[in-house]
Parts: C-alpha cells; structure tokens; sequence
C-alpha cells in the first residue's frame, strides 16, 4: 500500500506542478516594470515618438512622404533558410526554415515568418534621428544588384547588400549569411557625404499577430509569446497578455528581445556592450511588438561608422544560443528545474553521441539516472518495510494511550528510536527523486533534438504521440505489474476500484503525450519492476516483511 501511495504521490504532484505552470503562464503575477521616465525613453514602438508602426509590423505614414522609387521582394536562399527581404525599410518578412519539415508527412519547410492578410511575423530593423526611419517618412527604399541571392553548396558566407541615400547619408544595409548558421549579422555602413554632423540611432524589434491560434494544452503546455534578457534578468517571460496590459520599458548594457514558440526562437541581439533600452508595444490590439533601442551615434562629416546587431531565427540550440549572448539558451525553457535539466539533457546528448539514436537515448539516461538514485529507492522499500514489521507495535501504543495524545507521541518517538527507524524514511527518497523527474520531462518536451527523431519500428517521431498506443498500453501493464508486487491491503472498495483502475486512467492520459515522453515512462517503470524484484529479495533475506507475501 506504501508504494501505491508513493506512486499516486508523485503522480498528482507531477500533474499538479504541470497545472500550477500554465497558471502561472496565464495568471500568475506580472513582472515589475521600470519607471514613467524609463517609459517614455523608450521608442514610439513604446510610447514615445519616433518609431509609429501599423497593424501589419511595417512603418506608418503620418502622411507619406512619396517613395523615390518601387519597393520590391528580394529571395535569400542558404543552406538552412529561405528568407524573403523586402526593400523598403530592408525588413524580413519572410521567413522558412527548409532543414525543419512541417511534419514526417508534409515535407514542406516549417515557416517561422510571413507576412499575408490577417496575419504578421515580421523583423525590422532601421535608423532614428537623422537616418531613414524618423517618424512621417515610409522609410529607405533600397536597391540591390539582384533579386535573388544564393548560398551555394562550397560557400562559406554569403554578403547581400542593401544600397540607398538619404539626405546627406550613403547608407549600406548588409546582411551577412554563414552555412550552418541561424544567426545573422544585420550591419550598416553609414557615411556623411553631408557638410555637417549627423546623429542616428538603431532598432530591432520583432512583430508578430497574436491571435493566431493557442499552442499545446493543459497538461502538455506549450509557450508562445514574448521573452527578453537584462543584465539583471537571465530570461524572463513576457506574454501578449502582459503587452496588452502594459509595455515593457527597460535600460540595460546588453540584453536581447525574442518571439518564443515551441522548438524555434527569434531574436534580436543588439550590441552587447552598449546601453540598450527594451521595449514592447501592442498595435490596433492584435499585433504584439517587442523590440530594443540603441545608443545614439554621432558621424561627423565625411565619416564612416558601423552599427549592427544579431538576428537569429531557428531552433533552440542551445550550444548556438548561448554564444550569441548570455542567457538566450534558457528560451530552451526547463522552467525552475532549468539547473537539473540542463545537466541531464547535456548527458542524454553524450549518450546519443555514443548510440546515435534519441530512443535509445532516452533508455540510455533513464538507466543511468534510475541508476544513480537506486540507494534512494532501496531506503524508500526498506523504510516501508520497517514501518510495516513495527505496526503490530504502533496498533498496541495507539490502544494503550488513545486518549492521551502527548504520551501516544512519546512512545512512538521512543519506538522508533529504538527500533532505529525514521518515520520519513520512505517520503525523504521520492522528494528527493521528484525534481529529477519533472527536470526530465521538461527536457523530452523542450528538446528540439527530439522533433521528429525517429525510434524504431512504428516510432518515428519522438515528439508525437504513438500512432498505434502501444507504449500507452505497455505502460498500464508495466503499472499493472507494479501494482501486483506491491498489492493494496485496503479494505474499502472505493479505493481498491480506484487504485485498480489507475493504470487505464493514466494509461489513457499518456496516449496524447509524446512518444519519447511515454517510452521513458514505459522504461522507468520495467526498472523499477526489477529493482523491486532485487530489493525484496534482500529484504527476505533480512528477515524483514515482503508486501508481496501475505502477512
């Protein structure tokens, strides 16, 4: 009975932590904002009044200033993007990632941004002050040599170039590709053909529609929105919600803003040792933008200078991530448990260098890990048994001082003294083991390694459920066999029907979650049958009492 009980413990608590997440997503308490003057120091893209956007993600007219020439499209092809670059304003807004398919079955390449009727994901960058992109003017219309650029198979890098001037300035807006490579440096070349000193300033910000669709559910949360980093803050949320509510407005050096959805990430990294001011925005209510400031720079006549920043759009790598600038791989989310699960992915990776295969990875780190907390499980049996062999002793102490309840304490305190048996004993084990189990699962859920892995046989995508609910029905019958060994000696039908019919319950539950989540609970569970098995072999041996045989 000890051991069922153990078992629906961790069970709801692990259930309960997955539901207490997603009301924190959607409920908890806001994070504290800066001031009114850090506020209004930020960009019209947070209140002030140089950036004016529209409901689409692109510059506002406040009225148009007539563009010298058309705008136009332009393609950029790499080995690992394909991304469309409009010429005003060289913004992207287009984006696809050809590597990552939309599923096993649709082999067309997942599509992080677009921009059509209804719906926005954009990324823009641009000049204030004295450059293209202050308030009433649509912005630079650039031109380029080519309406199609391509990473060709040999080639390290690739330079598209974007050309145009405005009063005074020569402005190059480069974008520099690498193979491989998700993240991209967004560079301008600035010069002062002017007789006098101008002054400009950058910003990135990203915009996205916000009613485009919830991801995940209740139990299986999955976190689409805003995230930004600080040198205060490694990684905060900031869900559309809270744009709506109220703006993000933050000074920090560094930093970086991003669009989070389950396996991919956007984000702008600006200068990381300059003074950048955070901001978010929401447009006509639907269109969520969150985005970062710059310093002002100053270019005196016939001077060049250099202003760039990062941008990044791809899946959450975390070795990638974290180079690009502190904290932006913890947008891979583990949540609190960030600190276990981060160690406990890094050793399924090296698992999977060795075998090659993210199933047998999975089998690989919950041998290991099943492994390692073995004495905590043998103490957790053994404490239940010892509490099992004293309760003859605790019946009688309870009948002898029932109606003195400081005297019952005692004298039970003195038996287990005594006997050398800690109450706890078989509670202190699954605490400890419980932060290991939820570190896990938030690393099956999160790892964009297992997007489409495949197992073997009928498995072949680890992040979708099992076609053919066999790991579910495994599960009840490995939950069904523990069951057995550890047979609930309770009297009341009630709980005997419930405890009898647990395994279908979560059984049933386990059908929508990952495959790969199921397969370690599947394994989880034939290793706990086994050390069950030994343990009460050794308890036998000790002369102690073995649920498995009648009293």
């Amino acid at each position: 009975m000890e051991s069922q009980r153990s078992l629906f413990i961790l069970v709801f608590a692990f259930v309960s932590f997955l539901v207490w997440q997603q009301w924190q997503t959607d409920y908890g308490p806001k994070p504290v904002q800066t001031t009114a003057a850090a506020a209004s120091a930020a960009p019209n893209a947070a209140g002030s009044n140089d950036v004016q956007l529209s409901a689409s993600g692109t510059t506002q007219t406040e009225p148009a200033a007539p563009a010298t020439n058309t705008s136009k499209q332009i393609s950029v092809s790499t080995d690992v993007f394909d991304i469309v670059i409009d010429t005003k304003g060289g913004n992207i807004v287009g984006l696809d990632l050809p590597k990552f398919t939309v599923s096993l079955d649709d082999k067309t390449p997942h599509q992080m941004m677009r921009q059509v009727e209804g719906y926005a994901y954009t990324a823009h960058s641009g000049l204030l002050g004295d450059g293209p992109d202050e308030k009433g003017k649509e912005g630079l219309v650039y031109t380029t040599t080519a309406d199609s650029f391509k990473l060709v198979e040999g080639q390290s890098e690739l330079i598209v170039s974007l050309t145009g001037e405005y009063q005074g300035l020569q402005i190059e807006k480069r974008f520099t590709f690498q193979a491989g490579k998700y993240d991209v440096r967004v560079e301008y070349l600035v010069k002062n053909i002017s007789n006098g000193s101008k002054v400009v300033q950058p910003y990135t910000y990203l915009a996205q529609t916000i009613d485009a669709g919830k991801a995940g559910n209740m139990m299986m949360p999955i976190y689409r929105g805003g995230a930004y980093s600080t040198q205060e803050e490694r990684y905060t949320k900031f869900t559309f919600d809270e744009m709506k509510e109220e703006s993000l407005a933050k000074s920090t050096q560094g930093g970086w803003v991003g669009m989070l959805e389950h396996y991919f990430v956007s984000a702008w990294v600006p200068a990381q040792n300059e003074q950048n001011q955070l901001f978010t925005k929401v447009v006509n209510g639907n269109l969520a933008v969150i985005g970062s400031q710059g310093q002002q720079v100053s270019i005196a006549a016939g001077e060049t200078k250099s202003i760039g920043a990062v941008f990044y759009a791809g899946p959450k790598d975390q070795d990638s991530l974290k180079q690009l600038a502190k904290g932006l791989d913890l947008t891979v989310d583990y949540g609190v448990l960030w600190w276990i699960s981060q160690p406990l992915f890094w050793a399924l990776e090296l698992i999977h260098g060795f075998i090659g295969n993210w199933g047998l990875a999975i089998i690989g780190i919950t041998l290991l890990v099943k492994g390692l907390m073995f004495p905590l499980t043998k103490a957790q049996y053994e404490s239940m048994a010892k509490m099992r062999n004293l309760k003859p002793k605790l019946d009688e102490i309870q009948a002898r001082y029932k109606d003195d309840r400081q005297k019952l304490s005692q004298a039970m305190m003195e038996l287990y003294r005594k006997e050398k048996v800690n109450p706890m004993g078989g509670c202190l084990p699954l605490l400890i083991q419980m932060p290991i189990f939820l570190a896990l699962y938030w690393v099956f859920v999160e790892s964009v390694e297992l997007r489409q892995a495949p197992f073997m046989l009928w498995i072949h995508d680890l992040s979708a459920q099992d076609p053919f609910f066999v790991l579910p029905v495994l599960y009840m019958l490995s939950m069904y066999a523990m069951q057995k060994l550890t047979p609930v000696t309770v009297t009341d039908p009630m709980q005997q029907k419930i405890m009898l019919w647990m395994p279908v319950v979560f059984g049933v539950f386990f059908m929508w979650f990952p495959s790969g989540l199921v397969l370690y609970w599947v394994v989880s569970n034939l290793i706990s049958l086994a050390q069950m098995l030994y343990i009460y072999k050794q308890m036998e041996k000790k002369g102690l009492h073995v649920p498995t045989k009648k009293a």
